[in-house]
């Protein structure tokens, strides 16, 4: 369906499209990716589920994002509807150590209001650029903590636009996965418990932890983070994926736009003009060289968006 088409057809339903043919590298902290069809801007539960029912009856690919701080989006881009959530899905409300967010809520942010109320737990997310929906997504999280550590349940839509709220036991989190990945649900908000402190020892920990990432992680440059998982059995034998990359002489290895940081081996910077293609290269390198060295493959944290919607892990469309 051509993007004028499908934008006429979206506003015939009462969803206002922000942009056609709207360069994703924009919505991208990686900088990278070609035009969706059309981009929409959430604004209510209603909408979001008049969309899916929308995309599901004509068959247009439809995704949901928040900052792209974790995907890598096709030079091509996607053809079919691009929804993101906007200031109506970034509200916070706490009371005593339990805390209900929106999806869109900007982790830092997120962090910082925790701080402000006493409330300890969410430090280790504070520097992590992303939106509170992709964190749960992904597990997210520092210091050996993720996310699921305190969350108590999820309010989400399910295959059907039914509101369903899954606790905390049924959201499978283990190191960097969730049922999110597997079942195609979108995440509203979040309940989540921390634990009471000083708000003056919680911040102080905070700018412990940024600065430590300052030092340590390429974050002038745009990236999506960390590009491949820290296995529980690679690290045993090998050590960090960082580490492992580094040792194998890769640091500096650049292919068109994109480079393996010299600051951290994990990180790949966009140094200017990097396609997804690079990045496929450039990530098949690494991996075919860690493999020869160690007899290990590296797996992707990052997730790749096909042209047609469908996300995954990125090594797995090697």
């Amino acid at each position: 369906m051509k993007p004028e088409i499908l934008a006429n057809r979206l506003s015939e339903i009462g969803i206002k499209v922000l942009k056609k043919d709207e360069p994703l590298a924009l919505h991208s902290s990686w900088k990278i990716g070609g035009p969706a069809d059309v981009l929409v801007n959430v604004s209510d539960i209603p909408s979001l589920q008049k969309l899916i029912v929308f995309a599901k009856e004509w068959n247009v690919p439809f995704i949901v994002i928040g900052r792209g701080s974790n995907i890598l989006f096709p030079d091509e881009g996607l053809r079919g509807i691009v929804a993101k959530f906007g200031k109506a899905f970034a509200s916070v409300r706490t009371s005593g150590t339990s805390i209900v967010a929106d999806a869109g809520v900007w982790t830092p942010r997120l962090a910082k209001i925790a701080a402000s109320k006493g409330i300890s737990g969410l430090e280790h997310v504070s520097g992590i650029p992303g939106t509170l929906g992709g964190l749960i997504y992904m597990n997210g999280g520092s210091l050996r903590r993720s996310i699921g550590d305190n969350v108590k349940s999820v309010l989400a839509l399910d295959e059907d636009t039914n509101l369903i709220e899954i606790s905390r036991d049924k959201c499978e989190f283990s190191y960097r996965s969730s049922l999110f990945q597997r079942k195609n649900y979108v995440i509203l908000k979040a309940c989540i418990e921390g634990i009471g402190d000083d708000p003056k020892n919680i911040k102080r920990r905070i700018l412990d932890i940024l600065a430590e990432r300052k030092c340590k992680f390429p974050l002038k440059l745009p990236s999506c983070g960390s590009v491949f998982t820290n296995n529980a059995e690679i690290y045993e034998v090998c050590g960090p994926p960082g580490k492992i990359i580094e040792e194998a002489g890769l640091k500096g290895l650049r292919v068109g736009g994109l480079m393996v940081s010299t600051m951290h081996a994990n990180f790949i910077v966009n140094v200017g003009g990097g396609r997804s293609k690079d990045a496929f290269e450039l990530i098949s390198m690494i991996r075919e060289t860690v493999h020869k060295r160690t007899g290990f493959w590296l797996e992707c944290e990052v997730r790749y968006v096909t042209p047609m919607g469908k996300i995954a892990p990125l090594h797995e469309f090697l």
